[in-house]
């Protein structure tokens, strides 16, 4: 789609909310008016409202040692009791919590009893192990029920958990095993990947070689019945230790500060940040989150969440916030293109999935394969939509709505973080007017505003500036594990602790939408002009031929900051070399102007994509300089960068 056409389409559409959604979410408008007026009584509302507490607190928010906050002082809680008893106790055991569907296709119908049940053996089994409160547990496991049971279980008995991604490498695992000081592992034999077995746990035996670990036990999960070494005294099996306990299990009331996990954020050169959450404030956002940006209803919704539970979408909208609420959700193991590329199509028919949330990378994935594949489905039960990850290009919000959405469902285009825990900048379903590729405006309870250089608030559209967040929020972050100097200095130095510093670039447009531009980093600065990766990768990918496009800033002797860009072309679309990379050049000239013309483009058969599907850029600007390209072990396929640098020589500006 030409740009013209595109803004042609977007003119035409009515993007305001349908009068069924907006019945629908009648009084949630209300809560950004109530919100403002007392934010502290607004979060203990929603805490109260949400939550059921072993003891209510006695004071909503506690700023004193600002940047450490604490939220719900003096309440008593537990996030398993709240995820999965309560439910229970409420006679709803009988209704479904997950549809599992393995890669392979086996399928497991977990109900709220049997999670329930699930939870307190693994509970009892932990406890066996010698697990006790305060303990840190290093989860190291694919999708599977069994994942989902462990994470509660910690929370359960107060042990804090560290769940780490099942693509990283041995050596990522030890970096974070060994920070955590976790005591035990909880592994499986392998999980399934493209319909084969790939191994887990000889990663984690070569991540405890030597006697410097502090893990006492590693709990095995057969999942491939692959043949792994055992080394006796430290491993168990699953299937041992866990189906025998008993299904009773008293939680402990947990102090609302009580840490809850540590989830290590990875990607970066130096030693990972070990981002730590606690249990009250984070429950309380992640619960009310999924219930007013994914509009979910327990008694008749469908939630399908496709992130990995290694990061920080999948704990917070896979386990936390869905099981607090009771929702119903889809638990899928494997690929989008397993067996087939219309995989994710027929697991939403089949559960008439009617809340989709993915990632910008997947659905550019699925414009490349083509609109006739999930043609093939019914996908009539979809109403609402939402991405997460990074922006959103407008071409692929639109495709997504027409082609996954039926033209009507709204899009959530979700801006959070790690850090932040739960979702902080969204449009509502039923009270927004949407605008096609920005996150637009912060939710209800979130403060958040647009700073220059020197700090000063900017109001123009189109400036750019610094994202930061300005009043403190529940689900915050309450430190980096083990260096709270380290915490201050990242997140709260660069406007002189006054305000988070989110580390993205952003500005408003006209209407007083803010628009996400990436990472500070991917602000390019070109011959003195700020320009976004982000919009320049929209430039291109609004071109027929583009399927996908990820865009760099290179250093450069006359301009400071070079553009360099890599683009997958769509099926179909002929690559006519030298022809076709002027050409994409000068559209982005035509698009943004001509300071934004990339100095070079490559076309490429992939990108390098982590296996949650973000593009990493880093490894594309060690190529564009000429560097000795850095670590890809997180990568789902590394072979990528070998192609990317053969190639490199082409695609020059003349």
């Amino acid at each position: 789609m030409t740009d013209e056409n595109l803004s042609s389409h977007l003119a035409e559409l009515d993007l305001s909310p349908s009068p069924e959604l907006a019945a629908e979410a009648n009084g949630t408008e209300a809560l950004y008016a109530e919100a403002e007026a007392d934010p502290e009584a607004f979060w203990a509302k929603q805490a109260r409202e949400r939550l059921t507490w072993a003891k209510d607190f006695d004071q909503t928010l506690d700023w004193s040692e600002a940047p450490f906050a604490k939220w719900y002082v003096g309440g008593q809680l537990n996030a398993a009791y709240n995820c999965v008893d309560r439910h229970v106790e409420a006679g709803n055991g009988d209704r479904v919590a997950l549809h599992f569907e393995g890669e392979g296709g086996d399928t497991r119908t977990v109900t709220y009893a049997q999670l329930k049940d699930d939870v307190c053996k693994a509970a009892n089994a932990l406890t066996e192990l010698g697990v006790e409160k305060g303990d840190r547990v290093a989860i190291y496991l694919p999708m599977i029920p069994e994942a989902v049971a462990t994470m509660l279980a910690c929370a359960r008995l107060g042990a804090p958990h560290s769940v780490i991604f099942g693509g990283f490498s041995a050596e990522a695992l030890r970096t974070r095993i060994n920070d955590a000081e976790a005591k035990v592992v909880v592994t499986a034999d392998g999980q399934w990947r493209r319909g084969k077995a790939a191994p887990l746990k000889p990663a984690v035996d070569e991540a405890l070689a030597g006697d410097a670990t502090p893990v006492e036990k590693v709990l095995v999960v057969k999942r491939t019945e692959s043949d792994v070494d055992w080394t006796e005294g430290r491993d168990v099996w699953w299937s041992d230790v866990v189906d025998r306990q008993s299904t009773e299990h008293t939680p402990e009331p947990m102090d609302s500060e009580h840490p809850l996990f540590i989830l290590y954020t990875s990607g970066t050169t130096g030693k990972p940040k070990g981002i730590f959450h606690t249990t009250a404030g984070y429950l309380t956002q992640a619960a009310y989150t999924n219930s007013v940006v994914h509009d979910v209803h327990p008694e008749t919704d469908v939630y399908w969440c496709t992130a990995d539970i290694g990061w920080v979408t999948g704990h917070t909208y896979i386990v936390y916030g869905p099981l607090a609420n009771g929702a119903t959700q889809v638990l899928y193991e494997g690929t989008p293109d397993t067996p087939h590329q219309g995989r994710w199509w027929e697991i939403a028919q089949k559960y008439k999935v009617s809340i989709l949330y993915t990632a910008p990378t997947a659905i550019r994935t699925f414009m490349k394969w083509g609109a006739d594949i999930p043609a093939k489905y019914d996908l009539s039960s979809i109403r609402v939509l939402g991405s997460v990850g990074e922006p959103i290009n407008p071409e692929a919000w639109l495709w997504y709505r027409k082609n996954i959405g039926n033209d009507t469902a709204p899009i959530v285009d979700t801006w959070w973080q790690t850090e932040t825990g739960a979702i902080m900048i969204s449009p509502l379903p039923g009270v927004t007017t949407l605008e096609p590729g920005s996150a637009q405006k912060p939710i209800p309870g979130i403060s958040a505003e647009i700073l220059d250089d020197d700090g000063k608030p900017l109001t123009d559209p189109e400036a750019v500036g610094y994202l930061v967040l300005t009043k403190p929020w529940p689900s915050m972050l309450r430190g980096i594990w083990g260096d709270p100097e380290r915490y201050k200095e990242t997140y709260w130095s660069r406007f002189g602790d006054k305000y988070y510093f989110a580390g993205d670039g952003a500005k408003y447009d006209d209407k007083g939408n803010i628009w996400l531009l990436g990472r500070v980093d991917d602000v390019m600065n070109v011959s003195g002009h700020r320009l976004s990766t982000a919009e320049i990768e929209s430039a291109l990918v609004s071109h027929p031929s583009v399927a996908e496009a990820a865009v760099v800033g290179a250093t450069d002797e006359t301009t400071g900051q070079a553009v360099v860009a890599f683009v997958i072309l769509r099926g179909g679309a002929q690559d006519d070399g030298d022809a076709t990379v002027q050409e994409l050049r000068n559209h982005v000239a035509k698009e943004i102007g001509p300071i934004a013309k990339p100095r070079q483009i490559m076309v490429v058969p992939e990108l390098p994509k982590t296996r949650s599907g973000k593009i990493m850029r880093r490894l594309l600007r060690d190529v564009a300089e000429n560097r000795e390209v850095g670590d890809v072990t997180t990568l789902a396929d590394d072979s990528v960068m070998n192609l990317i640098q053969q190639g490199m020589g082409s695609g020059k500006e003349d």
